[in-house]
């Protein structure tokens, strides 16, 4: 699923980084990272915010674009166009998403937030839910300064889920791609796949996402 996702995202000419832990359960993921030529970093298992700031402040990053390895299916065009928005308004307190108000499939999440805003994150957050998801620190903004803007799709899609938290998840997921090849398929086209198959989403509906 890494290598998928992995192929996906690199259509965004990005660079590309995995911030992964210390735990020795994750050292296949390291071992992917070398073959794969991926840049990583490893750090603490549950605050995942230290961890984050790290690896920025490693690779001397001004913005973050932020993906998480559940979702194999994103999208590269979906994500290009958010950072091509991001960028356009040149705002270091602007904080760009498509997961507050969700109108894509779970599973095309994206997160986009610069340096300035994850090192006040860092310095400011005390709250295990701040430190252990990365970005609520940033979203609920605590510091009171944050603009917030998200991106939405037409028409709404967002009854599917297509991130791989359990078995049927991945049962989906596994399916899709083995009798679909939704791995070569645009977002757009998945959105077509689950709307023409409603057995596919039946699969896993009944999941019911852990909130944050």
């Amino acid at each position: 699923m890494l290598q998928i996702q992995l192929d996906r995202l690199r259509k965004t000419e990005i660079p590309l980084y995995l911030a992964t832990t210390t735990r020795v359960i994750d050292n296949p993921l390291v071992d992917f990272s070398d073959k794969f030529k991926v840049s990583y970093f490893r750090g603490d298992e549950n605050n995942v915010l230290q961890r984050y700031y790290e690896c920025a402040v490693k690779f001397d990053l001004d913005v973050i674009v932020r993906v998480t390895s559940d979702c194999p299916l994103i999208d590269s065009k979906i994500l290009s166009d958010g950072i091509s928005l991001y960028l356009k308004e040149e705002n270091a307190d602007l904080y760009l998403s498509n997961t507050l108000e969700r109108t894509y499939p779970r599973g095309f999440d994206f997160e986009i937030f610069s340096m300035k805003l994850l090192r006040q994150a860092f310095e400011n957050a005390i709250d295990a839910a701040d430190t252990e998801h990365v970005t609520p620190f940033i979203w609920k903004n605590k510091m009171g300064s944050v603009q917030i803007k998200q991106v939405k799709g037409e028409p709404d899609s967002s009854e599917y889920r297509l991130t791989v938290d359990t078995e049927e998840d991945y049962g989906l997921i596994k399916k899709m791609i083995e009798d679909f090849h939704a791995d070569t398929l645009t977002g757009e086209e998945i959105i077509d796949l689950l709307r023409s198959h409603p057995e596919l989403p039946e699969m896993n509906k009944h999941i019911e996402q852990k909130k944050v």
